[in-house]
Order: C-alpha cells, then structure tokens, then sequence
C-alpha cells in the first residue's frame, strides 16, 4: 500500500508542471483557434466590396462617356447616382461603426443585399448604348451580376438569420480578445512585481 500510494504521488508530482501553464501560454493557445464562420463571412465581404468597387468603375466609365459625348446627359446622371449608392455598399462592408449608428438597416444583411441588388440594377440599366463598346458591356455585365449574386447571398441568409449568428460571433470574439489581453497584462504585472521581489530574496 505504501509503495502503490508513493507511486501514485510521484506520478501527480510530475503531472503537476504539466497541467499548470502561465497566463501568456494560454493566452498563445486561445489565439491559436480563429473563427472559421467569421472568416468565411470576411471573405465574402471581400468578394461582394470588389464587386461594388468593380460596378463604380463601370458606372464612372459610362458616365463619362455620356457626358463626353453629349448624347445623354440624363443617363450619366443616372450613373453618378449608382456611383454614389455603390460607395454605401463598399462603406457598409466595412462595418465602419461611425455609418453604422447612422444607417442601422445595413447592419442587416437583408437590407445590405437588398441594396446590392439595386445598385446591381442600376449598373445593369440601359445596356443598348454600349453594344457597339464590347469591352465595356461585357464589364458592365460582369459587375452587375456578380454583385446581384452577392445581394441574393446576403437576402437569403438574412432571412435566416445568419446575419445575427456572424453579430454574436463578433461580440465573443471581441471579448475573448479582451480577455486574452487582461491575461498579457496581468503576466507582465506579475514578471514586474517579481523583478522587483529577486533583489531582497
């Protein structure tokens, strides 16, 4: 009995170190574990700002060239209008919280998509003027309908809440973030105290 109790007290000896680890370890070691789920939504607000970036170039472009021409001025005022409203959808991916406390419908992605979708429209409006410049239709074609995609995206998921799951996320992500910083400094509080201990150790 003695032997097997001094057995055991050797292997919680040694288990011990193991299992007690310093704030800055399990700081690494939550850090080590991203959101996936976040950053699949990050990406594909990458992907939809590109295709938003994409339709203000052709809307510009088109613009220009109505302006240049003379041939309809109605129309590149149609298309500085779509310039203007395609910058929202660039901003709103963004999450910047300055537009957001102002427009608190794009935090939902329906209204988000529902306003990609109408940009997408507007980009795709009055096509017959560009058959004769390929290069620019095929531009235009490819803006807007990736950008309409985008906006379908956004519609559907909104609709089943998935914009909430990515909010929630968020907020645990910020406070995980927050306390893996609480950790780091209460680890550098602790290497100061004990600097300050050795000298009358």
């Amino acid at each position: 009995m003695e032997g097997e109790s001094s057995h055991g007290g050797g292997h919680h000896a040694v288990s011990g170190p193991d299992a007690t680890q310093s704030p800055s370890e399990s700081a690494a070691r939550v850090r080590a574990r991203p959101d996936s789920f976040l950053i699949a939504c990050r990406c594909f607000s990458f992907i939809t700002s590109l295709a938003a970036i994409l339709c203000i170039v052709v809307n510009i472009l088109s613009a220009v060239r109505s302006f240049r021409n003379g041939s309809d001025i109605f129309d590149g005022i149609f298309r500085c209008y779509a310039v203007l409203i395609a910058v929202f959808v660039v901003v709103a991916e963004t999450e910047w919280e300055f537009v957001m406390k102002f427009w608190k419908v794009l935090e939902y992605w329906a209204g988000r998509g529902m306003l990609q979708i109408f940009v997408a429209v507007m980009t795709r409006a009055y096509p017959e003027y560009l058959r004769n410049h390929q290069e620019l239709f095929l531009l235009q074609s490819i803006a807007s309908y990736l950008l309409l995609a985008c906006g379908v995206v956004y519609v559907i998921s909104g609709i089943l809440c998935i914009g909430m799951v990515k909010r929630a996320r968020q907020k645990k992500e910020i406070s995980r973030e927050q306390a893996i910083r609480d950790l780091e400094d209460l680890e550098r509080r602790r290497e100061e105290l004990e600097t300050l201990l050795l000298p009358h150790a």
